[in-house]
């Protein structure tokens, strides 16, 4: 009775997993439309490339100062607080 089970939940497993392959074959895209996703990426843009490297080294100069100051910003926000 032990086996017959093993075997009947063995074959429902493997019928599960290939009915989730078959859908998920399904609803990927085609090779066509992996082109055409990527072509309408704002990476494939080249002036909007060239805004994300500027604004990226921007943020990188402020991250690199704020590495090299001693001053803690966070103190200065939020509302005041009572010196001990």
């Amino acid at each position: 009775m032990s086996g017959l089970r093993t075997v009947l939940f063995s074959t429902g497993f493997v019928g599960v997993v290939g009915i989730g392959y078959g859908m998920w074959s399904v609803i990927t895209p085609g090779e066509e439309r992996k082109r055409e996703m990527l072509k309408n990426l704002p990476e494939a843009n080249p002036l909007r490339m060239e805004e994300t490297r500027k604004r990226n080294a921007l943020m990188m100069q402020v991250l690199k100062e704020a590495a090299e100051t001693d001053d803690n910003i966070a103190r200065g926000l939020g509302p005041m607080r009572s010196q001990k």
